[in-house]
């Protein structure tokens, strides 16, 4: 016996299908309710950490991922200037255990396409174009609206639909993402072949510097700057700011430079951070995901913490016999402290970048919050 028999979740993102995915696979009714009208086929690169990788080889993808992505160890320190010499090789933290890479780049997309397939193997009904705009609870679940329209009555609504999720205001919860006063450039260019693992460079005009593989022939490469008004730049302006902005970086950054182009997806977004206060739920309906927490990726865990609320929150609901506190005190003792411990040290990092502080213990934060990382959530 579950704690359910008939899921809605609101979006389709990697939080509200690591936890659509196990639901279905044990015979729940599982209905996924979209905005967009189709999975994007847009974005740039995205770096998933051993534990997240550990939390989609629960879900069954694995193989394919592995086939769409490029794994490696380690991390690469460089400084600016002509040649950007190596300053410092980090060993990184296996998060995922000794059976998975400690990294793997790879573009988003691919990962979101993945997902879904996956998804549609097992049963999830996925509705695109369709957006939760009500939500009423009863004696024995929650009844929801879709644009405007009930579509029924079911054992819980999870609220998985981003940043500015919608599910979070309708249940009355009034956190919202908030600027940290950095921007990020992104951009998908061509990898050069020295490229075979994540490098940085700290120092110069940029915040950070760098790039990861995302395949045998695809890099993810990114400047993270003050946050600026830069969000309706036309492409070809675009192209001309990034490889502006990455004028100060020689090595890998003069392949990269060069292939940045029309092709290159480049865009620019602002740094946020978010943290939901207590209980993630109110009654039979729960924010996950970047709903429930947002952070800048500044520890590059915000793939896995999304994976991990929605896994585990279905492994909680299906070793259940009901949707009650006790259910809910054991997902948030689960979940909460560790979304918590992620969100405060990425913007800690983000903040003695933007204070200068050159004397702060940077190494120290990070290879902490993956020694917790390391720990299964």
């Amino acid at each position: 016996m579950t704690a359910v028999s008939k899921v809605a979740i609101a979006g389709s993102g990697a939080a509200a299908l690591a936890a659509a995915i196990p639901l279905a696979e044990a015979g729940v009714a599982v209905d996924v309710f979209e905005l967009k009208t189709e999975t994007s086929t847009l974005g740039s690169g995205i770096t998933l950490q051993g534990n997240a990788l550990r939390a989609l080889h629960r879900l069954g993808v694995w193989d394919a991922v592995q086939k769409r992505g490029y794994t490696f160890e380690g991390l690469t320190l460089r400084a600016p200037g002509p040649g950007a010499p190596v300053i410092a090789e980090l060993p990184e933290i296996k998060t995922g255990g000794a059976d998975f890479p400690a990294c793997m780049g790879m573009y988003r997309p691919d990962l979101a396409r993945i997902l879904v397939d996956r998804a549609l193997e097992v049963g999830v009904r996925i509705h695109y174009g369709s957006k939760v705009t009500g939500v009423r609870q009863t004696d024995t679940g929650v009844l929801v609206d879709v644009g405007g329209a009930p579509v029924g009555e079911f054992d819980l609504l999870i609220g998985a639909d981003g940043l500015h999720s919608t599910v979070r205001h309708l249940i009355g919860i009034e956190t919202k993402p908030e600027p940290t006063g950095m921007g990020i450039w992104r951009a998908f260019v061509r990898r050069p072949a020295e490229v075979t693992q994540s490098q940085l460079y700290y120092g110069g005009p940029m915040y950070i510097a760098g790039y990861t593989p995302t395949g045998e022939d695809t890099c993810y490469a990114f400047l993270v700057e003050d946050a600026q008004d830069r969000f309706d730049v036309p492409t070809e302006d675009a192209v001309e700011l990034m490889r502006a902005a990455s004028a100060a970086y020689g090595g890998p950054w003069e392949e990269i430079r060069a292939s940045l182009g029309a092709d290159s997806r480049v865009n620019y977004t602002w740094f946020t951070s978010h943290l939901v206060e207590g209980a993630w739920n109110r009654g039979r309906t729960v924010v996950i995901g970047d709903a429930a927490h947002s952070c800048p990726p500044t520890v590059a865990q915000g793939a896995a913490q999304a994976l991990e609320d929605g896994t585990v929150l279905a492994e909680l609901l299906l070793a259940a016999d009901a949707v009650d506190e006790g259910l809910w005190a054991e997902f948030h003792a689960r979940r909460v402290p560790r979304a918590s411990a992620v969100v405060e040290a990425s913007v800690q990092l983000g903040k003695w970048q933007l204070e200068h502080n050159r004397d702060a213990d940077a190494a120290g934060l990070i290879f902490g919050i993956s020694q917790q990382m390391a720990v299964p959530a």
